[in-house]
């Protein structure tokens, strides 16, 4: 597959999908099934608040950007970033129509609260080197707001977590090119995934025919 083009791309939102459960994101992204729950939905409303396109907004020294887009040709990875501070500073780099120089930072927005995983920091990490990609500059952190706490986390952004966010992204188009859609083990995160219906974790977890006509005769 010739991934040249980039309605070819992958998108930088699956990252968290596919961190939470890859069996999730091969449903949405190679099978084209979505279903909403209430976080889903909770979750859209927020961003709707972000992401005002093509808004740009100047407070002093800080010029905001909402929903700007965003992608990656090394990556082959393409999304949105809810908002890009560009802050002014020497160190920084020049901006179309703008005096001076600015530092970039991506902003992310999320509904809950920090999760115990990497995938909120990972998509940030993506955007991050997204962004480093365009404007040839280097994204040294951003910022995770989450609704639930009404807070705003810094997040580093560090060469351990590139290389981490370079294997997943390269994990992901194994899946993709293969068309494949992995069983998981389930668990208790599967009462909150808006595809249960679709991915029947129940079902997952009982054994085979295979496997219980092979356990009978060993018995």
């Amino acid at each position: 597959m010739d991934y040249n083009e980039e309605d070819q791309y992958l998108m930088l939102s699956g990252i968290q999908h596919f961190l939470f459960c890859r069996r999730q994101w091969a449903l949405i992204h190679i099978e084209q099934q979505w279903e909403e729950n209430v976080k889903t939905v909770e979750g859209n409303a927020l961003h709707t608040k972000a992401d005002k396109p093509f808004i740009r907004e100047k407070r002093g020294d800080k010029l905001v950007v909402r929903a700007m887009h965003i992608k990656s040709n090394d990556l082959k990875i393409t999304g949105i970033c809810d908002v890009v501070e560009f802050v002014r500073s020497n160190e920084g780099i020049e901006l179309t129509n703008e005096e001076g120089k600015y530092l970039a930072y991506p902003v992310e927005y999320k509904r809950g609260m920090p999760k115990k995983d990497e995938s909120d920091i990972m998509q940030l990490t993506a955007q991050a080197l997204c962004l480093e990609e365009m404007l040839l500059c280097e994204v040294t952190e951003g910022f995770i707001f989450y609704n639930e706490i009404k807070h705003r986390v810094r997040v580093p952004i560090t060469d351990d977590n590139k290389t981490k966010l370079r294997k997943i992204v390269s994990e992901m188009y194994d899946y993709y090119k293969r068309s494949y859609t992995p069983k998981v083990k389930t668990g208790s995160f599967c009462k909150s995934c808006s595809l249960q219906n679709i991915c029947l974790p129940n079902i997952m977890q009982k054994r085979s025919v295979k496997g219980y006509l092979e356990g009978r005769l060993f018995e």
